[in-house]
């Protein structure tokens, strides 16, 4: 079948969506389906930030702003939408949902939507005039778009559930796919020293890692201030802050550590990619993420697939399969949550820390393999396009 995956940005500066389509369409293409992609980036596929994504890209200039609108996306999909088996939306809140969402419709194609998180209610409490806009725009155009859909998608059965709690009125077709990483031969012939080769400043340090967006939700300053809590006590303890800073948000925890005298052990990487992303998983002793709110964590799932126990806030949606099965520990996302799920890990002994990370590999291959969220998506479209068949034709232009 034909199918193609429709995102604001193939950038990986915006996070964890991106990836997923890269290894899907990969995946996609492996079981014999004919999967594209079509992003809003101006610049031509081969200078996107995500590198060697498969298949073919089509980009579509002039998207105006964050929401992206541009009628150049209109008049491409009534061109094309109709040799496509499905559509599938990546995001909300942006103009390439209401457009396939009218595509999809006049040449009587289904498409399903990929909230990827963006039904939290998490936004709501914390940023009550963003979600009053939202609302306004929910009842304008994307309750539409979700109304519509042969189904809207989500990694969690818990992600399901705070959906509905979100916006008014929500009346959705939802399916519950999963998510998940799929190391690559990059990923499995990766070690320490591809990380630590480019920071050798911290050889023998004991390594706690955050990787992921510097962003407020994800409770960077949280960790800063529990890392400055036990790192008095913990003399080879260092903290590694890898991610893209898009809001600023670096300087401030810079501040933070100067505050309270732990500049020197905290290090901000800037994002990291390729060998040194999986060299520096690898190096860690234990992957850190207090999140305000995570619907997945693609970030979990890699580190997870090397052997890194995680320790995650209970807001991560899947902090339950990680506890479950011994991959690693969870707390409240807040300081003394933070702080008490830093002090557990460090007062467990070197054999149970060892133990755990044998049962962190086996809760990826159980849990979050791309794999299987991937085979979920194909049997839905292909129940929705009972037509379809594995398409080896070249893809069009």
């Amino acid at each position: 079948m034909r199918v193609l995956h429709l995102i604001r940005s193939l950038d990986t500066v915006f996070g964890g969506p991106a990836e997923g389509v890269r290894q899907t369409l990969r995946l996609a293409q492996a079981e014999g389906h004919a999967a594209e992609v079509l992003s809003l980036d101006d610049e031509p596929a081969g200078a996107l930030g995500l590198v060697a994504m498969p298949g073919t890209v089509h980009t579509v200039p002039g998207a105006r702003g964050g929401y992206g609108y541009t009628p150049v996306l209109d008049e491409w999909l009534r061109a094309h939408a109709a040799g496509y088996d499905a559509l599938v939306v990546h995001g909300l809140w942006q103009y390439h949902g209401v457009a396939a969402r009218r595509a999809a419709r006049a040449c009587g194609r289904p498409y399903f939507v990929f909230s990827h998180g963006m039904l939290d209610p998490w936004f709501r409490r914390a940023h009550p005039f963003k979600h009053l806009k939202k609302q306004l725009y929910w009842l304008a155009a994307e309750h539409a778009v979700l109304r519509d859909a042969q189904a809207v998608l989500f990694t969690t059965e818990e992600e399901a559930r705070l959906a509905r709690q979100t916006f008014v009125p929500y009346a959705a077709q939802g399916a519950v796919v999963g998510y998940g990483a799929a190391p690559d031969e990059t990923a499995r012939s990766s070690c320490a020293e591809d990380f630590l080769g480019l920071h050798p400043g911290l050889r023998g340090r004991r390594l706690l890692l955050f990787l992921g967006r510097l962003h407020e939700k994800k409770g960077c300053d949280l960790l800063v201030q529990a890392f400055a809590h036990v790192a008095q006590r913990q003399g080879a303890l260092h903290l590694v802050m890898a991610g893209p800073d898009s809001q600023g948000l670096q300087a401030r925890l810079e501040a933070l550590a100067r505050q309270a005298g732990i500049e020197s052990r905290v290090s901000f990487t800037g994002m990291l990619e390729g060998r040194a992303k999986w060299g520096a998983l690898r190096a860690a002793e234990a992957f850190v993420l207090p999140s305000h709110q995570e619907n997945f964590g693609i970030a979990v799932a890699e580190a997870l697939a090397v052997g890194t126990p995680v320790l995650l806030s209970t807001q991560v949606n899947t902090w339950r399969e990680v506890v479950r099965d011994g991959a690693g520990l969870a707390d409240a996302d807040t300081l003394e949550g933070t702080q008490r799920l830093l002090e557990r890990w460090l007062h467990l002994p070197p054999s149970t820390r060892h133990a755990m990370r044998m049962r962190a590999l086996a809760c990826f291959d159980t849990h979050f393999r791309i794999e299987a969220s991937v085979q979920r998506l194909h049997a839905l479209i292909a129940a929705a396009a009972p037509d379809s068949q594995p398409c080896n034709t070249p893809p069009r232009q």
